[in-house]
């Protein structure tokens, strides 16, 4: 993502501030990127309109995407300096019409609004963003109602110590592509990598076994290869942190406490079966945060829509 030359801007009828919208202008401002403004509309009642033909059906179909566009396009009147228009298309599945649309046209990015709960003050993700993080091929990234401030943060969350191949290349491109977007906002950036804490049960099952010596062992493996992944990229060693606990609980509080306006996280895009028997750490992850997400795919990903 070290050039980012289309912009699938996700238009969200339900509200009058386009968080989205304002995200990608911004970007496209700094990167001459091309914004489409993206709305999926569909309404099942026009289907069920028996007392019409399907010509007239599709007439007034085509009315209520017209309608749709003249809003989108009187938001987009005021926009200058940027290539940018909308699309509005029927579809009754609001992320396969964005990954379709995506696959179709060659977008570098997706950029969607999340809602925030005002009294508990999280995030909450829809189940349009679930399919997204899990199915699109291009990068998603999930944006809040508040500024990216100048100067702010930005973590990038790794796993250093893996040895599949695939997690290997996806810390490549999270570090890439989050230093990308620390020139775009002029961001600090910071990695964090977790590891397991010792296993009650080796304790108490092998006497002799020294439980602070193999955590401290653990402790010192995982720092050694996040420092020297960091160094690959010219990021400090105090700008790498690694902490025990579960990834779902770290990655979240780490960013609280750097106050990140982001966090760059790689998924595995588990789908069907796996997804619900084995889960998806990125996820736990995601679900915790009250900040923006960037979610990337491993380079090569196929995704499920694809024909």
């Amino acid at each position: 993502m070290d050039k980012i030359k289309r912009i699938l801007a996700v238009i969200d009828p339900t509200r009058a501030q386009q968080d989205s919208l304002q995200r990608a202008i911004t970007l496209a401002k700094k990167t001459g990127a091309q914004v489409t403004a993206f709305l999926s509309i569909y309404d099942f009642s026009y289907e069920m309109t028996t007392m019409l033909s399907k010509d007239e059906r599709e007439a007034m179909r085509d009315a209520v995407v017209k309608d749709r566009e003249a809003w989108i396009d009187e938001i987009l009147k005021n926009v200058e300096g940027i290539d940018i228009h909308s699309q509005v298309l029927w579809h009754n599945r609001p992320y396969e019409a964005i990954i379709k649309t995506v696959l179709k046209d060659g977008y570098d990015l997706v950029v969607k609004g999340t809602h925030q709960h005002d009294t508990l003050k999280s995030v909450i993700f829809t189940p349009t963003d679930w399919h997204l993080i899990r199915k699109c091929p291009a990068p998603v990234l999930l944006v809040k109602d508040q500024d990216w401030p100048a100067h702010g943060h930005i973590l990038a969350a790794v796993n250093a110590v893996s040895d599949n191949e695939q997690h290997l290349e996806l810390n490549q491109r999270i570090i890439s592509d989050a230093q990308f977007i620390c020139q775009l906002a002029n961001a600090k950036l910071s990695l964090v990598n977790t590891y397991p804490a010792t296993p009650v049960n080796i304790a108490i099952e092998i006497p002799e076994f020294n439980p602070t010596q193999y955590n401290e062992a653990v402790k010192k493996h995982h720092e050694e290869e996040t420092f020297a992944l960091g160094a690959k990229f010219s990021i400090a060693q105090s700008d790498c942190i690694v902490k025990e606990g579960l990834p779902e609980d770290v990655i979240p509080m780490v960013a609280k406490d750097k106050k990140s306006e982001l966090v760059v996280i790689g998924t595995v895009g588990r789908t069907g079966i796996s997804a619900a028997l084995i889960g998806n750490t990125a996820e736990h992850v995601i679900d915790s945060l009250d900040c923006d997400v960037l979610a990337l795919k491993p380079d090569g990903y196929k995704s499920p829509l694809e024909d």
